[in-house]
Formats: C-alpha cells, structure tokens, sequence
C-alpha cells in the first residue's frame, strides 16, 4: 500500500488533507515535530514513503516563536529524511505566498524551504516547494486560520461581521491544497484552482449564503467557488441549524411539502426504499451537497466528522418531515428503525458520475 508521510496532521490543512488522501486509499504515516519530536519514530515514519508533506508551521506568536518555530521544525524533518532508511521520493513543503517577503514569517518559511531543499537532495528525493495563498475551508478556525473562517462562524451564530481593511485576496480551497499537496494534481495548475476576491466581496457572498440557507435553502452554487464557500458556511452550522423543519400541508387529499429550493447549479433526485433494520450510506463526500428527507416511516441519521469518535444522530420520521444535509467529510448512513418499510428521497447538487463518483466508503462507527 502507497503511504504519505505527513507533519502537522492535525491542524487545519493536516485534516483537509487526510481527507484527501482517505479517498486515495493511500496510508498515512503521521510525525510529530516541536517538543514532541522523536528522531527514530520519525525516520521509521518517512523511510520508503512514496511522499513526504510537511505541513506543520508556526503563524501566530512572539517574533521569536514564528522565526524559530518554523527553522526548528524544517531541521527536526530534514535530520528524519536523511536518517531514513529508504528516503521518500518526493519531499513536498506546504509553503506560503508570503516566503520571502522580508516579514518574519515569510523570511522563516523561505529558510525552511532551503533546509528541506537541501535534505531532499542530499538523499536523491525530488523537493517540490508549493505557495500556497489565503486557504479557506471546512472547520477553519475562527480569529486565527482566515478571515473566511471567522465570517463564516459569525454569520452561521447570527452576527454581522464588518470589514475593516477591505483589500483584494487570492483564496484557494484546502481541499484542492490537499490534492496538490499528495500529487493527484500537478502543483503547476494550482494558479487556475485560485479565486481573487475581495474581504467586502467574500462577507457579501457568505451574508448571501447564510439568509437563504437560515431558511432552508440552497444558493447558487453552479461557480465551484461558490459550492466550496457554502461548503465552508455550512460547516460552521452543524449541528446547530440542523436539521431543516420542512412545512407538511395537510388536507382532505392527503399532504404535500416541499424538500428543497436550489437556486442555481445542477442537481439530481433519488429515492430508496429500506426495509426495517437496514442501513444506507456509510460513506463521505469532500465536494458533494446531499440532504436526507424520510418520506414515510421512522429512521436514525447519524453522522460522525472524519478522524473523531464523535456520532450525531438525528431521529426522524415521515410524520415530521425534516431535512438534513450532510457536511462534507462526514460519515454518515441512514438506518430504518421502524416496523415498516422506510420511503427516503435524497437529493445532491451534482450529477452522478461514476468516473468520479466522490464517495468514500467510511464507517460511521465499527
């Protein structure tokens, strides 16, 4: 089995990226750095690995803790590969557009870059340096990895978020980052997957976003920027704004409600009937919007965030008719716990592709 070895793990980008190399079916082999550094343990951990990506960096602090929190950590990994018994082939740095400009950070970054640089050649591996932009994403955290993350977690509270230092920003995705960063797409494509925007320009997206989807909705999500922020939104909403209350209109004929309103993209509707104790699902999506309704009988929605123990259920039935919508890298299935046959419509915001189909077998719980 193909294994990556990777720094920083559990950290904002380290999370997007596990994801990534989840759907790969590609092991992963994480390495402690900082105080915890264990030479051995990290040798043992980048030797014969087909990648090598360090993430792990210092951004927030003292002056002395950025500069010498990233130089330490580029050493502590250079002195693993060239202790490894069977180098990596590929060493790639998580690096930042700002390397190099004369700023502490970007002046910390750029030496890390050369201590790596020269520990891949000494032992043959090919060192591929990625600058990555302003990464915006699922689970960011708010006041400290983007100002997406913290208008997103205000917003999704009830806040109004204000700017104050409106300025043009290069946004990337962390799932694509993620792809970059493990080789399934060539890092000389990463100009075409970034979006320019500007901080008045994002806050008046995600305000958007967030008063239609308070009301169940979905907006237009056919631009991939614009699926990939609600994404993001949506994130910081759950479980608390879930699951949807949908209106059931009842007469003489029968009843009637409605499942969703989709203001723009593609879409596709299915509909399943399960028999009494049987799951569906126990799968994730990195990209794809799904919402769950149970049309008739009685059912547990559970949902598990990737690398947590952590289980939500949702109990619901066709008498109550609700909806819920799946965030992105988490598992999730849908079990008939009625005596009856249980009638569930589900509905994406994209067409089905088998080629790509992005659905990733994963438990919700063993």
């Amino acid at each position: 089995m193909a294994s990556v070895a990777i720094t920083g793990a559990n950290g904002f980008l380290g999370w997007h990226t596990r994801a990534a190399l989840r759907e790969s079916g590609i092991e992963e082999r994480a390495i402690a750095l900082g105080d915890a550094f264990d030479l051995a343990a990290a040798a043992r951990a980048v030797s014969d690995s087909s990648r090598l990506v360090h993430i792990a960096g210092a951004n927030r602090g003292t002056v002395e803790e950025v500069r010498d929190g990233n130089v330490r950590f580029a050493a502590q990994l250079a002195e693993a590969i060239r202790q490894a018994a069977v180098p990596p082939t590929v060493v790639v740095f998580a690096n930042s557009t700002q390397s190099g400009n004369r700023s502490v950070y970007g002046e910390s970054k750029a030496e890390a870059a050369q201590t790596l640089a020269a520990a891949a050649t000494a032992v043959g591996a090919e060192f591929e340096n990625v600058l990555l932009p302003n990464l915006f994403g699922e689970h960011g955290r708010p006041f400290y990895n983007a100002v997406t993350a913290t208008f997103s977690h205000l917003l999704a509270g009830g806040e109004t978020p204000t700017v104050q230092d409106d300025k043009e920003l290069t946004l990337l995705h962390a799932q694509d980052a993620a792809d970059v960063l493990i080789g399934n797409v060539q890092s000389t494509t990463l100009a075409g997957l970034e979006v320019s925007e500007t901080v008045v320009g994002l806050l008046g997206r995600l305000s958007g976003m967030a008063a239609l989807y308070r009301l169940g909705e979905i907006p237009d999500v056919t631009a991939k920027f614009d699926r990939d922020l609600f994404n993001t939104y949506r994130s910081y909403t759950f479980p608390e704004q879930a699951p949807v209350r949908l209106t059931r209109h009842t007469d003489a004929r029968g009843s009637f409600f409605e499942i969703i309103r989709s203001h723009g993209g593609s879409g596709q509707s299915s509909f399943s009937t399960t028999q009494p104790g049987i799951s569906r699902g126990d799968h994730f999506h990195r990209r794809k919007i799904e919402r769950f309704t149970v049309l008739a009988g009685a059912a547990t929605i559970s949902l598990r965030r990737l690398f947590t123990d952590e289980v939500i259920e949702f109990q619901v039935t066709g008498d109550e008719p609700v909806a819920v919508d799946m965030p992105t890298m988490w598992s999730h299935k849908i079990t008939n716990t009625g005596a009856d046959v249980l009638y569930t419509s589900f509905w994406s915001n994209d067409i089905f592709d088998p080629q790509a189909p992005d659905t990733i077998a994963e438990a919700v719980s063993s």
